[in-house]
């Protein structure tokens, strides 16, 4: 037995040190792996059967589910069709993904363009700062409320945009509309918590390549383009990739300012359909949910990895 516990030791003490910090996280990693992994299991195993109004499972499909939702045979179902190129704004997965798009390309740019000023020493900064959070720590209930007050017939929204020509007298009627508005709410959200991540890599930027550049005559837009935003890179990827996915999986901004009536999107296909006691479809829809945001996720990290190994 003594012998036993000193050949452990010596195995122990022989470990590198990256070794040894897995030895050590690897109760903690099982523990959340089974955690992490039982549900998406058990969600898979669920869309491989057929949806049964009198029980929890009907009988054995295989992959039926996924097939009858991608090939539109699932359509009457999920109340909008899951892709329908010739009606983008009225299918589940185009909507989602011009939401996702669009919502991303503005956040990050308007995120970075406040972390750019919120970088600078100015008096009353931290005024600015804390004022420029309001928006993301805005519960998405109220901001839904909020929106959808703007955007109802005659509201401030409604009466501004009617006279600037781009939309009718009840957009949130109109699914385009619709898509428009959340993603306004969304920008007007998010934009915040990517400021303060690109804030929080900006100030890491070591001030002396500032200081050389200065000196060796580079202009401010020399320094942005050189140092600000290389450096900047990495962070505004992985703010991209948060926002993506957040944006991929939206639900409480659309149900507050359009029930999901307007605007479809495949959390709202998932949650209808859950809450019509299709569980085969349910499961199936949030099983593609998941595959798609592994895709995008994957495209990302793929992207930063390459940027830190100066593939670009």
């Amino acid at each position: 037995m003594w012998s036993i516990g000193n050949s452990v030791n010596d195995w122990v003490e022989n470990l590198s040190e990256t070794k040894f910090a897995y030895l050590v996280l690897a109760p903690t990693l099982i523990i959340f792996g089974a955690i992490a992994l039982w549900p998406i299991v058990f969600t898979f195993q669920t869309s491989m059967f057929a949806d049964s109004f009198s029980q929890f499972r009907g009988g054995f499909v295989a992959l039926e589910n996924y097939v009858s939702i991608l090939t539109g045979s699932r359509d009457p179902m999920l109340v909008r069709p899951f892709i329908d190129l010739s009606r983008p704004f009225q299918s589940v997965l185009p909507t989602t993904l011009i939401f996702t798009v669009v919502s991303v390309v503005f956040i990050t740019a308007l995120g970075f363009i406040q972390a750019l000023v919120l970088n600078k020493t100015f008096r009353g900064r931290s005024v600015v700062r804390t004022a420029v959070l309001i928006p993301w720590a805005v519960p998405i209930v109220i901001q839904g409320m909020i929106f959808y007050l703007l955007f109802i017939p005659g509201g401030f929204g409604t009466q501004l945009l009617n006279d600037l020509g781009l939309v009718g007298p009840r957009p949130l009627s109109s699914s385009a509309s619709t898509v428009g508005i959340v993603t306004l709410a969304a920008i007007w959200k998010r934009s915040a918590y990517v400021a303060l991540i690109v804030l929080a890599g900006l100030q890491s930027i070591d001030e002396h390549l500032y200081d050389v550049a200065r000196v060796a005559g580079a202009s401010r837009w020399q320094q942005f383009r050189m140092i600000t935003l290389p450096q900047a890179i990495p962070v505004l990827m992985i703010a991209m990739l948060l926002t993506s996915i957040g944006s991929m999986r939206i639900y409480g901004q659309i149900d507050a300012i359009s029930n999901c009536s307007t605007m479809p999107s495949i959390t709202c296909a998932v949650v209808g359909t859950f809450n019509g006691s299709l569980y085969g479809t349910a499961s199936a829809l949030a099983v593609l949910t998941a595959v798609l945001i592994g895709l995008v996720s994957l495209i990302y990290l793929g992207v930063l990895s390459r940027s830190r190994t100066g593939g670009f």
